[in-house]
């Protein structure tokens, strides 16, 4: 038997699957290759592996609470609260890149256009919370 997907079924919506896809490769690599994302860390935060562990949870529970009917509002509010939140590194790496001279036209470019990509992030979040309390 095939289950519907959207609000009222038991399959995510596409956007909130792709969101959840996403999520469990960025946590499954800030747990294999910490070291990669604490550079991006703001400096002004203490512990940063710390901190990159505990984002790579959080992201890991979020896909998870991401593809369940029961937990998928609870998980679209926290995952676009976590978007939010980690948004700053995401600045982080810009201004780092963009102020680099060893970087890569190219990667300069995709730092810029990474950062507005996190809106419509963020908005799935919130559509999976909105639309699972429905």
């Amino acid at each position: 038997m095939v289950t519907r997907s959207g609000p009222t079924g038991h399959l995510p919506p596409r956007d909130v699957a792709l969101l959840a896809v996403l999520f469990t490769l960025s946590g499954v690599l800030h747990g294999v290759r910490p070291a990669t994302f604490e550079g991006i860390v703001p400096r002004r935060l203490p512990r940063r592996r710390g901190l990159v562990y505990a984002s790579g949870a959080a992201e890991l529970l979020c896909a998870a609470g991401l593809l369940s009917p029961a937990t998928r509002s609870r998980a679209g509010l926290v995952s676009a609260a976590l978007l939010v939140l980690i948004f700053p590194a995401n600045v982080q790496m810009a201004v780092d890149v963009l102020g680099s001279r060893r970087a890569s036209s190219v990667m300069k470019l995709a730092v810029l256009v990474r950062l507005p990509l996190q809106w419509p992030l963020i908005r799935t979040g919130w559509r999976a919370y909105r639309s699972a309390r429905r």
